[in-house]
């Protein structure tokens, strides 16, 4: 019998080439409108309302799935949390996405996951891995719902998709603190809840860096924080490695180094000290709406790197799932060049 939605309150693929459409084999610096000089069309994304219709639906389809409330925006949206979690004692990854509003494309990525967890090809993965899935933390930035002004965001048929949340905040930065409610929610009813082992957290970078001269798809980084436990950095670095090996084999995947902080108020350091989480941050190139248009990706890459999101979830959880991710090389964290 499957469980209704759990509502909590702040107060109290896999085989995924056989059903995702086949892409261009091109070299991502060859992609489509590779340069960003024409914005997304935010009508085709996911609104809060439509992601929520969605997780639903896939919820009352799939038998192993839950589906939880774990906490509200600043503007009253409930927080969602997706959970496969067949056996406690199985190891568990975190898949976080939408930190900051105007970042979607690993949304509609791990949307497209969630539905392919039910596809009944994945039983054997299910039974040895749990898998969390925060779809959108920051649904009010992600709305453009917010209580500053929206003047210098790129006008879009009244859509606008911000970093920050309702209060103008970056939840990224807010991971000691604490103070934000979706910040609260995360930590209180997900990495304090649940016995974490690996945690994804996804966003997007600009269009421009580069690696070896030539234009990337996305950049990884380990947690850096000197207060990381040396086992906790060590497994950080093997999921790295995963998702670096799934992804830059592709041909239209290209992976740098990301040119990150080490303030223990980011997402992937206060996980990996507080909790002792593996954490990765993974990078997608363009953003979804900027006041910078150079930024924000354009309509015709949007198929190759949501397949790339599709990509990293699904090699994380089979590498996991396997065991393989124990055995890894990750070596090429010495020479991978920080993009630029």
């Amino acid at each position: 019998m499957k469980k209704k939605v759990l509502a909590l309150s702040l107060t109290g693929v896999l085989a995924l080439g056989a059903v995702t459409p086949a892409l261009p084999a091109f070299a991502v610096g060859e992609g489509p409108n590779y340069g960003g000089n024409e914005s997304i069309q935010t009508s085709i994304l996911h609104t809060y309302d439509s992601m929520v219709d969605y997780l639903k639906k896939q919820d009352a389809k799939q038998e192993a799935m839950q589906l939880e409330v774990i906490g509200q925006t600043v503007k009253g949206r409930d927080i969602y949390l997706a959970k496969y979690i067949s056996d406690p004692n199985n190891p568990t990854i975190l898949f976080l996405t939408q930190q900051h509003g105007n970042e979607q494309l690993t949304t509609e990525g791990a949307l497209e996951f969630i539905k392919h967890l039910g596809t009944g090809k994945t039983k054997g993965v299910l039974d040895k891995v749990n898998i969390l899935v925060v779809p959108m933390l920051n649904a009010d930035g992600a709305m453009g719902d917010v209580n500053f002004s929206l003047d210098d965001y790129i006008a879009d048929g009244g859509r606008h998709l911000t970093r920050y949340n309702a209060l103008g905040v970056d939840l990224n930065r807010d991971h000691v603190a604490k103070i934000q409610p979706e910040t609260q929610a995360l930590h209180k009813n997900v990495l304090q809840k649940y016995d974490i082992d690996y945690m994804i957290d996804l966003h997007h970078q600009g269009t421009q860096a580069r690696r070896d001269g030539e234009l990337v798809s996305g950049s990884i980084l380990y947690p850096t924080n000197s207060n990381v436990k040396p086992e906790v950095l060590e497994k950080s670095k093997k999921l790295g490695a995963v998702v670096f090996n799934a992804v830059d084999s592709t041909g239209w995947g290209h992976l740098a180094k990301y040119n990150g902080g080490d303030g223990e108020n980011i997402g992937r350091n206060g996980a990996a000290v507080q909790y002792d989480i593996s954490t990765l941050l993974f990078e997608m190139r363009g953003m979804s709406d900027h006041a910078n248009e150079s930024a924000v990706i354009g309509q015709k890459s949007n198929g190759y790197l949501i397949k790339q999101t599709i990509t990293t979830l699904d090699a994380a959880v089979q590498a996991i799932a396997d065991g393989s991710i124990e055995t890894v090389d990750t070596s090429f964290w010495d020479t991978l060049e920080t993009q630029r």
